[in-house]
């Protein structure tokens, strides 16, 4: 039997008034069982050790910020990597006495329950291939999925890596990139029971030609003192704000924002620049592209002079790129995402062409009609068009409309063309099966292997279904 304790450190930062302490006991079963008591206290704190520590596997290849992100070592699409993160016995208690204090008891949901606030990052080691990278910052991500991870009693949480978060406290670390890479996202495929949602969404716009964050199947372990703990499948997600503009970019100079709250529509009279949240050139106070987009958009030109709504669109905004993500969005269907959700994409403002472009970020809801209503049709019925006016105008406007059409068919002809989806789906469910179907009660969102090969199976379903789909829409 094995514990994992969760006790409060003495020294203090985080403003919590009364916290849970917890043992979590990893039984046969690997079945998480709480035990609760009370411990009063006022504030924790980070704990930041080993200062005086020599990085000897640090090599320019690894862990210098010059060289090149290694995309062919860090997002293979035929191999399950494993990571491993040690983090110490009073940090890992941190960090859930934090989740504590931000999403309430552990296994106990409270249903809706959000923070405005990130989980805090703590300094741990990560090892992968025998090499270590040192005092990365790790803390927990998500919102919605990990209130409810956390309230299901649930620890496969989906966590956010920072090589150099801590470099002020450890000089020796300066700049310290993994394999080129500054931050990445490990995401825990909540509410996918296939995990394959996230990766195949993002090959899906990728093949489309679309700018989307790399992906790759990792198996991650926790070793909080007592050795490494398997907490399951995860996708390794290249950041957006990191190595995706580097990348996929001629350049990272744009302003790069991450839309979330009513602004996030575009609706008329929604403008609010804390809702634009900016990832690049926060301290320039510029918004002027994201105000023409709003602007423009619901400007009465669009019924009195569609050629000068669209010339004048065209000029702010890439048409051509969000038409095609439309469709892309659309065909493989999409709920958690704009025109039902007012958030998870990003908008870039492209040095090349001054035009805000569309980047999609977090697909694990794709690849289903979904909740909150579902995702949308292929005509958008239902839509309300003043709410969501970057899709209901534009469709409404038939030279938008006619691009769009052409795009759902290029969609289903190419990068979601049924062979090819059931084939890359048969290739990732018999790359990932030994380590999905081996995930531990405690750490899973399966009740038991069947659960993983109905969901493959309804992926494959799915794909035949939209293609139908498309076929009666352009019919």
């Amino acid at each position: 039997m094995k514990k994992i304790n969760l006790k409060l450190p003495v020294v203090i930062v985080l403003n919590i008034a009364v916290v849970m302490a917890f043992v979590f006991t990893a039984c046969s079963t690997e079945e998480v069982v709480v035990e609760e008591t009370v411990d009063e206290t006022v504030e924790e704190e980070v704990v930041i050790e080993e200062t005086d520590f020599d990085p000897t596997d640090w090599t320019t290849a690894t862990h210098s910020k010059d060289a090149d992100p290694n995309f062919d070592e860090i997002f293979p699409d035929d191999e399950v990597q494993r990571i491993d993160i040690v983090i110490s016995d009073d940090n890992w208690d941190v960090m859930l006495n934090d989740m504590t204090s931000l999403y309430g008891t552990f296994g106990r949901s409270r249903g809706g329950n959000f923070s405005d606030e990130d989980p805090v990052f703590v300094p741990a080691s990560v090892f992968y291939e025998g090499t270590e990278w040192y005092k990365v910052g790790v803390r927990f991500k998500g919102n919605s999925s990990l209130s409810s991870t956390w309230g299901a009693g649930i620890l496969k949480l989906s966590f956010k890596l920072d090589f150099d978060e801590f470099e002020d406290d450890y000089p020796q670390i300066k700049n310290q990139r993994f394999y080129g890479f500054k931050k990445l996202s490990l995401k825990n495929n909540y509410n996918d029971k296939s995990m394959l949602r996230e990766k195949v969404a993002a090959d899906v716009f990728k093949n489309a030609g679309l700018a989307v964050s790399h992906t790759a199947f990792y198996t991650v372990y926790i070793d909080n003192g007592d050795g490494p703990t398997y907490f399951g499948l995860y996708t390794l997600v290249e950041e957006v704000d990191d190595t995706v503009i580097d990348t996929q970019f001629s350049s990272n100079d744009g302003n790069l924002y991450k839309p979330d709250g009513s602004a996030a529509t575009f609706a008329s009279n929604t403008y609010d620049e804390d809702e634009y949240v900016k990832k690049t050139n926060e301290d320039e106070a510029d918004f002027s592209d994201v105000s023409n987009l709003l602007s423009i958009i619901n400007s009465s030109t669009r019924t009195s002079d569609a050629e000068t709504w669209r010339t004048n669109l065209d000029a702010v905004l890439d048409t051509d790129v969000f038409l095609k993500y439309l469709a892309v969005n659309t065909v493989i269907q999409n709920w958690d995402t704009y025109g039902r959700m007012t958030h998870n994409y990003f908008l870039y403002n492209n040095p090349d062409t001054s035009k805000l472009t569309w980047i999609p970020w977090d697909n694990n809801e794709a690849l289903q009609t979904g909740n909150m209503g579902g995702a949308l049709p292929l005509n958008f019925s239902g839509l309300s068009s003043s709410q969501w006016p970057l899709i209901g105008y534009m469709y409404q406007d038939a030279v938008y409309k006619a691009k769009y059409d052409a795009y759902l068919q290029e969609v289903v002809d190419g990068a979601f063309n049924v062979d090819t989806i059931q084939a890359l789906y048969n290739t990732y469910s018999s790359l990932i099966e030994p380590y999905a179907t081996s995930e531990n009660r405690g750490y899973t969102f399966l009740n038991s292997s069947s659960d993983f090969y109905s969901a493959i199976t309804t992926l494959k379903s799915h794909v035949v279904s939209r293609k139908s789909a498309v076929d009666s829409y352009l019919d």
